[in-house]
């Protein structure tokens, strides 16, 4: 069409021209219309109103599944934080955004006490070694102990913004470590206090090591310090090429506490000696890195959790792009890759086997062999991100407890009658010969308006005889709130990426 003509056509009120389609002067012949089909792409693209005979409903069904024994719903917000008892494994506590934190029993729910006072998001709760203490501590930086048989509050003291906290292995001492870099340890109930002085950055993660006279602490500046708790002094600070090149996000050590696994944002897992104090392997799954993390890297992937197995010397890394890595300690080589559908939040190794257990952030519980990477099980019930899970340890009737996001419940799902055109019934010749037998191999109208109305009402007609429409009685998804417009649009185009 030319210019002439576009600026020809009367406009009334906010009408504006989209796109102006030229249409040829000469009509199209069979053949060209052949050439336009073989563009169409019916395998890829998006999905939206076609569904072949074997799709649908397999989603939907896992949305409804739940495989837990119990649900625990006293909190109104989020969970952050949940600890099982060593002792008995039979209470729990668990802490979150509704600024509360309970002590209850695992094996009906029933609330034992409340530890009440907090005035911040909970996001770290425990039982001592002995399960008689359990310490609550919320963002603000106020912790508070509990005596568990009576249920009444022993201590408390305010820090800065807490960032992490942990019991002792085997005494009544709390460690913490704060926004201001600080380190807190205090004798309860006494409330005896020793602080290790920081580098003036967050003290992302720390660990007490298993002889309990020592404690690694990772920082937000990537430095790594190994501090004795007796003498108040670090005996090992790990930086520059032997530090993380971010902040360190987690930490582990070995059942003998001779080595310490730490993670950070970028992307590597480092090896420790604790008695040298020498990096001894770094695990990447992407292979060698440079000395400058790209920030696009960092932004999108990070180390969130590592462990170690105890029965065999492997360790394990797990990644925010839903990577699981199990190495080898003794070659330090790569042995398993075990991919997720959603970031990993954290793992955890049965004491007494190669089985490990990762939770993520798609809402699901996964059990992992080791030895051949392959998965065992995994457990579904929640509708929203998985924050944190505690596994029992001492008994061969293992459970695991989760906690998460919590949002409203979801009506529940019905059934209802979809229409759809199966798409494996398309057949590009088939269409090519009903295009070259339709009015669009005629005279075209003139009028624009006219020829679009032609073409679509031609096109609808072609597919409604090549693949007519199907209905099919179907589960309806659950209204989940959290499932938006946006979420979807990204489900959808990380499909089409995993289909090329």
């Amino acid at each position: 069409m030319e210019n002439s003509e576009i600026n020809s056509v009367d406009l009334h009120g906010d009408e504006e021209i989209i796109e102006v389609i030229e249409l040829n002067e000469t009509e199209p012949n069979p053949d060209d219309l052949a050439e336009d089909i073989e563009d169409v792409n019916f395998t890829e693209g998006d999905d939206e109103g076609w569904e072949t005979e074997d799709e649908g409903g397999e989603e939907m069904e896992e949305a409804d599944k739940d495989d837990s024994d119990l649900t625990f719903s006293r909190h109104t917000g989020s969970v952050f934080c949940v600890n099982l008892d060593p002792s008995t494994n039979s209470l729990a506590v668990t802490g979150g955004e509704d600024d509360r934190a309970f002590v209850w029993r695992v094996s009906d729910g029933e609330v034992l006490f409340e530890c009440t006072g907090h005035k911040d998001s909970v996001t770290s709760a425990s039982f001592s070694h002995d399960s008689a203490l359990v310490a609550t501590g919320d963002m603000s930086g106020l912790i508070k102990v509990w005596k568990v048989e009576t249920k009444q509050e022993v201590w408390s003291f305010e820090v800065e913004d807490l960032e992490w906290m942990e019991w002792h292995p085997c005494a009544h001492v709390l460690l913490a470590g704060t926004a201001d870099g600080n380190v807190w340890m205090w004798k309860i109930p006494s409330g005896e206090c020793k602080t290790f002085q920081g580098p003036g950055c967050q003290a992302t993660t720390g660990k007490i090591l298993p002889d309990g006279k020592r404690a690694v602490v990772g920082y937000e500046d990537g430095i790594i310090r190994l501090w004795d708790l007796k003498q108040g002094n670090t005996s090992h600070v790990l930086k520059g090429p032997d530090g993380h090149q971010g902040p360190v996000t987690c930490v582990a050590c070995s059942k003998d506490g001779s080595l310490i696994l730490t993670g950070s944002v970028d992307c590597r897992a480092k090896l420790i000696s604790t008695a040298t104090g020498k990096v001894v392997g770094v695990f990447s799954t992407e292979g060698r890195k440079p000395k400058v993390l790209m920030e696009e890297e960092s932004e999108t992937n990070s180390v969130e959790s590592v462990g170690f197995c105890n029965v065999l010397p492997l360790v394990a890394v797990a990644y925010l792009d839903g990577t699981l890595a199990i190495y080898d300690l003794s070659t330090q080589s790569l042995r398993h890759k075990c991919p997720h559908e959603a970031g990993i939040v954290h793992l955890q190794w049965e004491d007494s086997s190669p089985l490990l257990y990762t939770c993520s952030l798609d809402g699901a519980v996964r059990i992992w062999d080791a030895r051949s990477g392959q998965m065992v099980t995994q457990y579904h019930g929640h509708t929203a991100e998985i924050l944190d899970f505690t596994l029992n340890r001492y008994i061969s009737d293992h459970f695991l407890i989760t906690a998460n996001v919590n949002l409203p419940t979801p009506s529940s799902a019905t059934d209802t009658v979809i229409s759809f055109h199966p798409k494996n019934l398309l057949n590009p010749l088939k269409l090519s010969e009903c295009l070259s037998s339709s009015p669009l191999t005629g005279t075209l109208p003139s009028l624009v308006d006219d020829a679009v109305t032609l073409y679509n009402a031609t096109h609808t007609q072609i597919i409604d005889t090549v693949a007519p429409l199907t209905t099919r009685t179907v589960k309806k998804d659950r209204n989940c709130p959290w499932y938006t417009l946006e979420l979807r649009l990204l489900k959808s185009a990380c499909r089409k990426l995993e289909r090329k």
